[in-house]
């Protein structure tokens, strides 16, 4: 499956390190990469549809990489959708309010039929995609009700998560230009570790730092490296069949 890196802290961090070894799992997850980075007060994007490990392109954007106080990186192992730049993560988009929304998925949408009537305006072809994009549209249908506080936001999130959980791997990191919210729902999936200021998540620790168990089936919101939201816990736990495991097998994951 996919692989997940979140970086939250008060300070302008040098990271480069962490992002060398994490973006060296791209052997093992070979479809493509991306990442969101802060630059001068915006938001930047970057994705390519090869191996992370084996692109020069990534290499040197990594060296030139300023210091961040919010990043979000993914490596893809293509399991629903073709390999293509259009299906690599980050997902980002605006909301009705002009607030800029990215978001980053290790897993899959079993229970997702109510999803594909996004199919047809996406412009990939991943469950990853129709599931932002039916964030957003959530996130508008609150908007419109009214400015929407941070506590409206994380609440609003919170119970979308919470509704897509049940029968689907949502391992999930959402950045909103303020806060930055993690969630997963399965075992042994997501971690966490202090990194100066900061708190540094992923789903397969990219160093022998101490990395801690993300707590399970609950979603936390940080804000410059501290948690300011905590949802209630959930039931929604994904537990992997028989032909789940039979799958990951047989892809050698």
């Amino acid at each position: 499956m996919c692989e997940l890196l979140g970086f939250s802290s008060p300070d302008e961090t040098d990271i480069r390190k962490v992002l060398k070894a994490f973006f060296a799992h791209g052997k093992k997850h070979p479809h493509g990469w991306g990442m969101m980075s802060e630059n001068f007060g915006g938001r930047a994007i970057v994705r390519g549809a090869e191996c992370a490990a084996d692109s020069e392109r990534l290499a040197e954007l990594i060296e030139r990489l300023q210091p961040q106080k919010n990043f979000l990186g993914h490596i893809r192992f293509a399991t629903v959708g073709s390999i293509r730049l259009e299906n690599c993560h980050p997902f980002t988009g605006r909301d009705i309010t002009g607030r800029e929304w990215t978001m980053i998925h290790n897993g899959t949408i079993y229970s997702g039929k109510n999803l594909y009537r996004y199919y047809s305006s996406q412009q990939g072809d991943t469950d990853s995609e129709r599931l932002f994009m039916a964030l957003l549209e959530e996130i508008d249908r609150r908007c419109e009700k009214g400015v929407m506080s941070e506590k409206d936001r994380f609440e609003t999130v919170d119970r979308f998560i919470v509704e897509n959980a049940p029968r689907n791997k949502l391992n999930l990191m959402i950045y909103d230009g303020e806060l930055m919210y993690v969630h997963k729902n399965l075992k042994n999936t997501l971690s966490y570790k202090k990194l100066g200021n900061g708190l540094m998540f992923a789903t397969e620790p990219p160093d022998d730092g101490e990395w801690l168990p993300f707590p399970m089936a609950q979603v936390i919101a940080y804000r410059a490296g501290k948690e300011v939201w905590r949802g209630e816990r959930h039931k929604g736990v994904f537990v992997p069949t028989l032909d789940y495991i039979t799958a990951l097998d047989a892809m050698n994951i």
